[in-house]
């Protein structure tokens, strides 16, 4: 019978990114604690999910541009098993979809941090912050926003 792997196997295990053209913009600007999201230079439209092409004009002109670090809650879901082994001693946690104050229906899929589910609500302000989960991996997750700062009306 095989032996449980230990802390440091599974840490090595971390489900990390591979940045293509495409993304690595993201991901540096998340390493240098910037949310940066795809504009359009044509349309003037904020586009996410990274592409080549502007979903609402087809151009093919985008420019990472820094976004606030706002959001409100949209949704969200508490997972209490585990989708990868390195997840395994993180369950629970709060999976969730935010959008961005700087265009309708501007989402992101994150993780909520610094708040019990209970505590959660539609609609609620939210503040973007960089945590590194694991050794050269940093995330832009999401956390309520302090009173009177930082938060969506």
């Amino acid at each position: 019978m095989s032996q449980a792997p230990s802390a440091e196997d599974v840490a090595a295990w971390a489900p990390m990114p591979e940045p293509d053209e495409v993304s690595r913009f993201f991901w540096d600007g998340v390493r240098e604690h910037k949310l940066l999201i795809l504009r359009c230079d044509q349309c003037g439209k904020f586009v996410h999910w990274p592409r080549d092409v502007c979903k609402f004009c087809l151009a093919t002109h985008l420019t990472p541009t820094e976004v606030s670090g706002r959001a409100a809650l949209e949704t969200w879901t508490e997972p209490y098993q585990s989708p990868h082994p390195w997840f395994q001693h993180r369950v629970p946690f709060i999976l969730a979809v935010v959008e961005l104050p700087e265009q309708e229906d501007l989402k992101l899929v994150t993780n909520i941090v610094d708040c019990a589910a209970d505590d959660l609500r539609i609609g609620m302000a939210l503040v973007v912050d960089f945590v590194e989960i694991a050794p050269g991996l940093t995330l832009p997750l999401f956390k309520p926003a302090a009173t009177g700062a930082g938060g969506v009306a």
